[in-house]
């Protein structure tokens, strides 16, 4: 039985990693173990990242609609128990959205939520 001969899929394999290692720090683009062992924390690194991604823009959408809805004498938590109460279903996305690009919008749902509030 011949022998493997393993010269092209082997430099194949460490060809990509480098590729994909383009643009570290130091030995990180160089040497193949060293991209390798770099490669794994970055793929554990984004993996966690693209959840706590999530927190971060919900934090954002959070801290906007507040800032927005005391320029309307209300509190953030105020604001959302009136839009509960108003029957109001926008998401936070769409909220903070509203709150940056189109103020007067969100005047009226903040006026809506309001009136919720006080009935």
């Amino acid at each position: 039985m011949p022998r493997v001969k393993r010269s092209v899929h082997a430099r194949k394999k460490r060809r990509k990693v480098l590729e994909q290692a383009k643009g570290y720090w130091g030995q990180k683009h160089i040497s193949y173990r060293k991209a390798k062992e770099q490669l794994l924390k970055s793929d554990a690194y984004a993996y966690r990242d693209r959840r706590n991604k999530k927190r971060t823009f919900r934090r954002l959408w959070i801290i906007r609609i507040n800032a927005a809805a005391r320029q309307e004498g209300l509190s953030y938590n105020q604001f959302v128990a009136g839009c509960r109460k108003a029957n109001i279903e926008l998401d936070r996305k769409v909220l903070a959205d509203l709150a940056v690009h189109d103020p007067a919008a969100f005047a009226k749902v903040a006026a809506r939520a309001r009136a919720a509030l006080e009935s």
